[in-house]
C-alpha cells in the first residue's frame, strides 16, 4: 500500500511537466547560453554520473581521513579521464564541476595558475605554466594569515632580499603571520604563491607575490624551514571538509630572486626596487575574472537548492483533504510559493548577471591592453558588489530551501545541509561581503561628489548622471498591471539607488571629518551599495528578456521570473522605496498584489523551469530532488545505508545499554 502511495506521488512530476506552457529544451539553451553549451554540459554530467569512482552518496558518512583520500582519488581519476579522452579546456572544467567535491585542484586552476598568468613575466610563465598544466607541480594561493584576511596590507610574512646570495628570505616573524586557510595547502600542494612584505635595502615596499616550493617533488615531505599542515575540520558533514585548508610557517626559507612575480615590479641583482612598464591596473583583470566565476557559482548553487525544493514541494502533500480525498500539494500553498518562487527567479537573475560579467571581463581586458582605464573603478564596484550580494543571497536561499522541505530537508540525504555547508564560506572568501560593499559605497560617494562636474558616470553608474530627474521623479504606476512595465520598474530602482546614495553623501558632508562621517554612516552606506547592486541585477534581467529569445513560451516565462525578482526585491526593501519617496504606500500595495498574480502564472511551470537547469540526479545529490519523483522509497532505502544500521544491536549495548536496562550499573561509593 505504501509503495502504491509513493508511486502515485511520483506521478505528480510527470503531470507537472505535461502542464508546462513552454519549450523546456529551448529554456535549457536560454539558461546555458547556447545549444553547444547544453550539449557539452550534458555530456560531461553523464560521464561523471556513470563512473563509479565519482560516487558521492556516502560522502557525509566518511571520516575526515577517508574523505580526503577519496578526494585525492577522484582528482587523480578526473585528470586521467581528461587526458585519456583529450578533453578541451571547457570540457575539463565542466567535468571537474560535476565531480562536485572541493579539493586542491580548485585552487590550482582557480588561483595559482591565474596568478602566474596575471603577475608573472613572459619568462616566468614559460617556466611555471607548463609544469602546472601537466600537474608536475600542484599550486595554491597563500595570502590569508591567521591575523589578517580582508586587510591585505596588514599581512606580516616578510620576503627580505639578500644581495649577497641573490635570494629572498621568506620568514614568518609572528604566530599571527602564519598563512591560514589556503585550500590545497594542508596536504596536497607542492608550491604556493606566497604573499609577503617585500623588503630590500632596509625599506618595506608592501605586499608582493612569490613562487615558493613547499614540499619535495620526490617524497612530498616539507622542505627545510617549512612547517605546514591542515587547520582542522570545518562546518558540516562532508561538505568543505574534503578540502585541505592549511597552515604554513616559514623559518628563513631562501628562494631565488627570479621567483618573485615580476610582471609589475622587480628587484634588480643589486637590490634596487623598480616598477616595470606594465601598469598595475592589469591586476584588475584577474580580480574581475575571479569574481565573475564566484557569481556564476552562486547561480549554480542556488539553482541546485531551488531544483530540490521545487520538485519535492510538488511531490509532498499535507492537509487540505476533503471527505477522504487527496491532500494538497505543498507547492499549491501560497505561503510556499511566496517563499520559493522568488528564489527560483533569483537563480535565473544571478545566472544572467553572471553571463554579463563574463562579457565585462572581456571588455575590461581589452581596454586594459589598450591602456584605457576609464571604466576600471566602475568595473571594480560592480564585481565586488555582485560578489557580495549574490553570495549572501544564495547562502540564505539554500537554508530557506532546506526549511521549505520540512523535516526531511534536515537529512543529509536531502543534499541541502551539505550544499549549505559547502557554499556558505563564499560569503567570506575572496573578500568579506561587508568589506566589499563598503568599497562599493566609497565609489558611489566619489561618483555622487562628481555629479556637479562635467565628468559623467559610466557603465552601470550611468543612471546617476540623470540626477535631476531621478531626485524629483514620481512613480507613474496606477494599477497592479502597471508594475509589469519594465520602464516603471527600472525608474523606481534607479531612483531608490540614487536617492539613497545622495542621502548618504549629504549626511557624511555634515561631518567635519569625512572618514569619521563614512564610519558613522557605514550601515546606511551598506544599504545604499546593496540598492545599487540590486539595480544592476534587475537591469541585466530586463535586458536579457528584451532580447530575441527563441522557443515557444520561453520569453514569457523569463518575463514572469524577471518581474517576480524585481517586485520581490521591491517588497522586501519596501522601506527604502517609501522612505526615499520613490513610490507611495498605495503603489507598494499594488506591487505586492501583482506579485501574487505572478506566482499564479509561475506555478504550472515551476517543475519545468527547474528541469531547464538540466542537472543529473548524481550532481543534485538529493533523494528529495530526484527527477523521477520517487522520493519516499529512496528515503527509506537511503536510511538503511547508514553505518549505524550495519548491526541490529548497536555497538556499546553490552557495555552501556544492557547494564542500564538490567539495573546492573556499578555505582561508586562516595
Amino acid at each position: 500500500m505504501a509503495m502504491d502511495h509513493a508511486a502515485a506521488e511520483a506521478d505528480h512530476l510527470a503531470a507537472e511537466r505535461a502542464a508546462a506552457r513552454f519549450d523546456v529544451e529551448a529554456m535549457k539553451v536560454a539558461w546555458a547560453g547556447s545549444r553547444h553549451a547544453v550539449d557539452v554540459a550534458d555530456r560531461m554530467a553523464r560521464l561523471v554520473a556513470s563512473d563509479p569512482v565519482f560516487r558521492k552518496d556516502n560522502r557525509t558518512m566518511l571520516s575526515r581521513k577517508d574523505l580526503f583520500k577519496d578526494t585525492l582519488r577522484k582528482a587523480a581519476h578526473a585528470w586521467k579521464r581528461i587526458v585519456e579522452l583529450r578533453l578541451t579546456e571547457e570540457e575539463a572544467g565542466l567535468l571537474r564541476q560535476y565531480v562536485d567535491q572541493p579539493g586542491y585542484v580548485d585552487l590550482h586552476w582557480g588561483m595559482f595558475v591565474p596568478a602566474i598568468k596575471g603577475q608573472g613575466t613572459e619568462e616566468q610563465q614559460k617556466k611555471w605554466l607548463p609544469l602546472a598544466y601537466k600537474f608536475q607541480i600542484i599550486g595554491c594561493y597563500a595570502q590569508t594569515e591567521l591575523g589578517h584576511g580582508s586587510n591585505v596590507q596588514g599581512l606580516e610574512t616578510t620576503a627580505t632580499f639578500d644581495p649577497k646570495t641573490d635570494e629572498f628570505v621568506i620568514h614568518s616573524p609572528t604566530l599571527t603571520s602564519s598563512k591560514w586557510w589556503p585550500g590545497g595547502l594542508g596536504k596536497a600542494s607542492t608550491h604556493a604563491i606566497v604573499y609577503a612584505r617585500l623588503i630590500t635595502e632596509g625599506k618595506d615596499y608592501g605586499i608582493h607575490g612569490f613562487i615558493v616550493q613547499l614540499r619535495s617533488l620526490e617524497d612530498h615531505s616539507p622542505l627545510p624551514g617549512v612547517t605546514l599542515g591542515d587547520i582542522g575540520g570545518k562546518f558540516g558533514s562532508g561538505a568543505y571538509n574534503s578540502m585541505d585548508n592549511g597552515v604554513l610557517r616559514f623559518d628563513h626559507v631562501r628562494i631565488p630572486r627570479d621567483q618573485m612575480l615580476m610582471r609589475l615590479s622587480q628587484v634588480t641583482r643589486e637590490g634596487k626596487y623598480v616598477h616595470s612598464d606594465v601598469p598595475k591596473q592589469l591586476l584588475y583583470g584577474t580580480m574581475v575574472y575571479v569574481r565573475q566565476s564566484i557569481v556564476a557559482d552562486a547561480s549554480k548553487a542556488l539553482s541546485r537548492a531551488v531544483c530540490i525544493a521545487v520538485r519535492y514541494s510538488a511531490i509532498r502533500k499535507q492537509f487540505g483533504s476533503q471527505d477522504g480525498g487527496p491532500e494538497t500539494q505543498v507547492l499549491n500553498y501560497r505561503t510556499q510559493q511566496s517563499r520559493l518562487f522568488p528564489l527560483l527567479a533569483s537563480a535565473y537573475a544571478f545566472r544572467f548577471v553572471g553571463d554579463w560579467l563574463k562579457w565585462l571581463y572581456t571588455d575590461v581586458t581589452q581596454k586594459l591592453e589598450a591602456k584605457d582605464y576609464s571604466t576600471l573603478q566602475e568595473a571594480h564596484a560592480c564585481t565586488a558588489g555582485l560578489k557580495a550580494v549574490t553570495t549572501s543571497a544564495t547562502a540564505d536561499a539554500i537554508e530557506e530551501c532546506r526549511k521549505l522541505c520540512g523535516g526531511h530537508g534536515y537529512l543529509n540525504s536531502s543534499g541541502l545541509p551539505e550544499l549549505f555547508a559547502v557554499y556558505v564560506p563564499a560569503c567570506t572568501y575572496e573578500g568579506d561581503n561587508v568589506v566589499l560593499l563598503l568599497q562599493v559605497a566609497r565609489i558611489l560617494m566619489k561618483t555622487v561628489s562628481q555629479l556637479t562636474s562635467r565628468k559623467q558616470p559610466v557603465g552601470t553608474m550611468a543612471y546617476m548622471g540623470n540626477v535631476q530627474h531621478l531626485m524629483q521623479s514620481k512613480c507613474a504606476v496606477k494599477t497592479a498591471e502597471d508594475w509589469l512595465n519594465p520602464a516603471f520598474i527600472q525608474e523606481a530602482f534607479e531612483a531608490r539607488a540614487l536617492r539613497m546614495a545622495v542621502n548618504c553623501a549629504q549626511n557624511i558632508g555634515q561631518v567635519a571629518n569625512q572618514e569619521e562621517g563614512f564610519y558613522e554612516r557605514s550601515p546606511d552606506l551598506l544599504e545604499a551599495a546593496v540598492a545599487h547592486i540590486q539595480l544592476i541585477i534587475v537591469t541585466k534581467f530586463i535586458e536579457k528578456v528584451q532580447q530575441d529569445i527563441p522557443g515557444h513560451g520561453v520569453k514569457e516565462q523569463l518575463q514572469n521570473l524577471c518581474n517576480v525578482y524585481a517586485l520581490y526585491i521591491l517588497h522586501k526593501h519596501l522601506g527604502d522605496f517609501l522612505a526615499t519617496g520613490c513610490i507611495t504606500p498605495k503603489q507598494g500595495a499594488l506591487a505586492n498584489e501583482q506579485l501574487g498574480k505572478l506566482y499564479t502564472q509561475v506555478r504550472p511551470n515551476a517543475v519545468a523551469l527547474v528541469d531547464a537547469f538540466n542537472y543529473t540526479d548524481h550532481f543534485l545529490g538529493s533523494v528529495l530532488g530526484r527527477y523521477d519523483g520517487n522520493v519516499y522509497p529512496a528515503l527509506y532505502e537511503e536510511a538503511w545505508k547508514d553505518p549505524l544500521n550495519e548491526t541490529v544491536v548497536p555497538e556499546g549495548y553490552h557495555e552501556y545499554l544492557r547494564p542500564l536496562l538490567k539495573q546492573q550499573l556499578k555505582l561508586s561509593r562516595l
